[in-house]
């Protein structure tokens, strides 16, 4: 399952954020989005995880839940919309 995260301080890496998931079970994967232009976080970022029960365990406990003096969001990711840029 692929799994939002937002509302991240932007000093979280993608370890400490894989390391916040593997609490809940196998993470296969987490990325922090950076902004093209400037390099830094743009504060939220996407975790993998194989397992729906255990993603959604993760989902459950941490929507809401504060990290580094933040309310993170945390859900299940929506597919990318089309963006028609002209």
């Amino acid at each position: 399952m692929n799994i939002y995260v937002g509302n991240l301080d932007y000093k979280v890496d993608e370890n400490e954020l894989q390391e916040i998931f593997e609490e809940y079970g196998s993470v296969s994967s987490a990325k922090i989005i950076m902004d093209r232009f400037s390099g830094r976080s743009k504060g939220f970022g996407f975790v993998t995880m194989d397992d729906d029960e255990e993603a959604q365990k993760a989902i459950n406990e941490l929507n809401g839940a504060n990290y580094k003096n933040r309310d993170i969001v945390v859900n299940e990711a929506r597919p990318r919309k089309e963006s028609f840029n002209r």
